[in-house]
């Protein structure tokens, strides 16, 4: 089994204490996101490999060698300020922190997100292809990839009345060509009709999931990415970053209330077991 570390929300950044506590214990439940009387156990020892995905992997420097599994690392650094991204900490830190991590991981298992590309007047495609440009002259030799997407039209997106256009043809290509001038290798992410760089690559391959664990995973199901089928272990509408363009944040009230609701301690993300709960282990 492989486990996203999470797409659902920031555990690097907001829960690592948790995160660490259950890998010590030896199993996490996982709340079914739509069906929530329904509970995932997922026991470490089911566990391949790690993905973390994070816009603040500073916690990791001090608990990265507690994991005995292989680890990918992606972590997001975009060209934003606090106008889209409220509450990231300071990038130069993160970029410094990705040096230092790769040292330790090799940079073959670690990836950056420049994603979602968000189009409007301040944030146009000159200024995306400096930043993007920027961040590769800062990563050369640290990250195997760059991860690129455009911002989609989530619900959290319409909430924020989001300034943004879908990219024109010409704006799609000239981003295609400045990005894909990088010695660094762009691989995209969920892009059928704006994909940038490499198609027969993506986030996490069936061949990297092989070299890594010895093991052959099927393409994720549930997602059109060709990534290899991953146990997400987070929880919806828990993620503090207050980022407008995030697809699992859709519910701002939510956020605190289910923050507050965290305890370090328990087998859950978010709150406790109830008696009700239907628990069911989860191997695959």
């Amino acid at each position: 089994m492989i486990i996203n570390v999470s797409g659902r929300t920031d555990v690097v950044a907001y829960y690592m204490d948790w995160f660490v506590n259950r890998w010590n214990e030896g199993y996490f439940d996982v709340r079914n996101p739509f069906n929530p009387k329904l509970v995932s156990r997922i026991f470490v020892s089911d566990v391949d490999m790690i993905v973390f995905c994070t816009k603040n992997p500073l916690p990791l420097i001090d608990t990265i060698h507690l994991f005995s599994v292989p680890i990918q690392l992606q972590v997001t650094i975009t060209g934003y300020f606090d106008d889209i991204e409220s509450h990231v900490p300071d990038k130069r830190k993160v970029i410094e922190c990705v040096r230092e991590l790769s040292d330790y991981l090799g940079k073959e298992n670690v990836c950056v997100r420049y994603d979602p590309i968000l189009l409007n007047s301040k944030y146009n495609v000159d200024y995306h292809i400096r930043a993007f440009n920027k961040l590769c002259m800062m990563l050369n030799g640290y990250v195997s990839k760059m991860i690129v997407s455009f911002v989609d039209d989530y619900k959290n997106v319409r909430n924020n009345h989001l300034d943004y256009h879908e990219p024109s043809n010409e704006e799609y290509l000239t981003l295609k060509e400045a990005f894909e001038k990088n010695d660094i290798k762009v691989v995209s992410c969920m892009e059928n009709k704006y994909h940038i760089g490499d198609k027969n690559d993506c986030c996490v391959s069936i061949k990297y999931a092989f070299e890594r664990t010895g093991k052959f995973y099927k393409e994720w199901k549930a997602r059109d990415c060709h990534c290899v089928n991953m146990v997400d272990i987070g929880a919806y509408n828990s993620c503090l970053h207050g980022c407008k363009y995030c697809y699992a944040n859709f519910d701002s009230k939510q956020i605190m209330s289910n923050y507050k609701m965290h305890d370090p301690k328990s087998s859950l993300l978010i709150g406790q077991l109830s008696f009700d709960d239907q628990i069911k282990v989860r191997r695959k």
